[in-house]
């Protein structure tokens, strides 16, 4: 699968129009207060290019950051940098964390769950946080809903233009897998040039995702609709769940 490449280099001109990073923010900071989270070590997994790092890690004394994309780590790097901040980045696969430490929050947002396609990679993916949770520490994580990936993104076709990006975004759904075909031509001068990313990402039930936290030890403590007070519903297209370790 070819994801996260070139596409790393324009990724925050098209997302940063629809995810609002800030109230995402407010809403985990606002969840540590009240369940008094020691502000120690964050841990942000797929980081992309740093969006919620940047924006997080400011408030706790030591940060971490994971992404398997080298291309999305330069670009978070530069940002950091930019804004003077010292994070630890780190090119790892999220279903196999070994970072030989714990931490107070770990994160990891804007549906990359979904691109862990089996079970059992979610299930070690789960039993990696648990591993790195400290035991008064919490988890944030969001996935795109089942409804979303099988009623919208499904098998429809979305584009986009502007003066310096237009892109063609079509979409295949079968057995609960969303394959999403993208292609980009970026204006350079007066020229266009292409590239073309495939991404992919997993319809989830609920039950399947609570299951498998359940199994590895995890206990969900609240579920909100994409960042909101809001309850989830049959139409709600990204769950939010906050969870920390099981105490017996």
């Amino acid at each position: 699968m070819n994801c996260y490449k070139r596409f790393a280099h324009i990724y925050d001109d098209l997302i940063n129009e629809d995810i609002d990073y800030g109230t995402w923010c407010l809403k985990i900071l606002n969840l540590c207060q009240i369940l008094n989270v020691k502000k120690q070590d964050y841990l942000d997994l797929a980081c992309g290019t740093g969006n919620m790092t940047e924006k997080i890690a400011p408030h706790f004394q030591n940060s971490w950051a994971v992404d398997l994309s080298n291309e999305m780590l330069s670009e978070a790097d530069e940002k950091l940098r930019n804004k003077r901040l010292k994070i630890n980045l780190i090119c790892e696969d999220i279903s196999k964390l070994k970072l030989n430490r714990q931490f107070d929050l770990i994160t990891c947002c804007l549906d990359s769950t979904n691109y862990l396609l089996e079970e059992k990679s979610l299930e070690n993916y789960f039993r990696g946080v648990f591993n790195h949770l400290n035991s008064n520490g919490i988890f944030i994580f969001d996935i795109n809903s089942y409804y979303k990936i099988t009623s919208i993104l499904s098998n429809n076709t979305y584009t986009y233009d502007d003066e310096k990006i237009t892109y063609i975004w079509e979409n295949y759904l079968e057995d609960e897998i969303v394959d999403m075909y993208l292609t980009f031509f970026i204006k350079c001068k007066d020229v266009y040039r292409r590239f073309d990313e495939h991404h992919r990402e997993r319809a989830y039930k609920c039950k399947t995702i609570e299951y498998a936290l359940k199994n590895c030890g995890l206990n969900i403590i609240g579920k909100f609709d994409n960042y909101q007070d809001k309850n989830v519903t049959d139409t709600s297209e990204r769950i939010v769940y906050v969870v920390n370790k099981h105490t017996k």
